[in-house]
């Protein structure tokens, strides 16, 4: 295992220690899409819930991709993340995964079938840390941080993202990786 420090920057995931108990954060990994003196900006990229994009956004083609709970911040809002360089707007995060542009250009390459499942991610709500506010949770051991790609972020099943990265971190975050939801069923 590399013992590099990994300092929290644009495009570094945030994985919960196990016995966090936050009911957003526990067992989560945050995607930083921002970070920054004004604070911290982040998707929870591992929960995905019981709706489709056609239901939160209306006058939307009928797509059929899996929208994911973003965090606890402005849940009434929907925020996206992307492969598509091209969407006029949107920032980059990483070499080859953006958030945000031009919700009509998305639209219409939905329409079109310019952009598949796999190039796009739904996000209710997301995760914010005020200026110092991350940096103390992450001092405070409450998150491991770790590199990520595009292909583990808009990865085929979310919900084994946490166990995975825990695992591949080394014998002493893999123990966490069997940690159960709830410690007290243990």
């Amino acid at each position: 295992m590399n013992n590099t420090i990994i300092k929290p920057k644009q495009g570094i995931i945030l994985i919960s220690e196990p016995s966090l108990r936050d009911y957003y954060f526990r067992q989560s990994v945050v995607l930083l899409a921002e970070h920054n003196k004004e604070g911290s900006f982040g998707l929870i990229i591992n929960k995905p819930i019981e709706t489709r994009v056609s239901d939160v956004l209306k006058d939307f083609p009928d797509f059929d991709v899996p929208v994911f709970l973003g965090g606890p911040v402005k849940t009434d809002s929907v925020f996206y993340i992307h492969t598509k360089e091209n969407v006029e707007n949107s920032l980059k995060i990483m070499d080859g995964l953006y958030w945000g542009g031009d919700i009509e250009t998305i639209r219409e390459m939905m329409k079109l079938n310019l952009i598949t499942e796999n190039e796009i991610r739904f996000f209710v709500g997301y995760a914010g840390w005020t200026p110092n506010q991350l940096d103390r949770e992450i001092s405070e051991k409450s998150w491991v941080l770790s590199h990520t790609s595009v292909d583990e972020v808009i990865n085929n099943h979310p919900e084994r993202l946490w166990h995975d990265y825990l695992k591949h971190m080394g014998k002493e975050y893999a123990i966490w990786a069997n940690f159960p939801s709830d410690p007290s069923f243990n």
